[in-house]
């Protein structure tokens, strides 16, 4: 039977030309955890020092990570997490800023 063996899990799904990226999917990673902290803190109005320095680290994480990604899976989930960093910064912005309203 001629059929292609594909590996089933999380790395599969970022590394869809077969072959390992440990730096872009470190960046994938740390991004992701970023964006989630970030959006997942913004509900939280006095958490805006957290929500702000998250959101801005994932930002920049997922901009350089967007710059050095090799296929498409990383993109998408970068893409992801730059939206979750984005909202969260503007949130945690707008609550008091990165400085705590100074």
């Amino acid at each position: 039977m001629a059929q292609t063996f594909r590996p089933h899990g999380v790395l599969a799904i970022l590394n869809t030309d077969g072959k390992a990226h440990p730096k872009e999917n470190s960046f994938v990673a740390i991004s992701a955890v970023l964006g989630a902290v970030a959006i997942i803190t913004s509900i939280f109005s006095n958490l805006h020092l957290l929500t702000s320095w998250t959101g801005l680290a994932g930002i920049f994480m997922g901009a350089y990570g967007q710059f050095i990604s090799a296929t498409t899976g990383e993109r998408f989930v970068l893409v992801l997490s730059l939206g979750a960093s984005a909202v969260g910064f503007f949130l945690g912005v707008a609550h008091g800023g990165l400085w705590g309203g100074i």
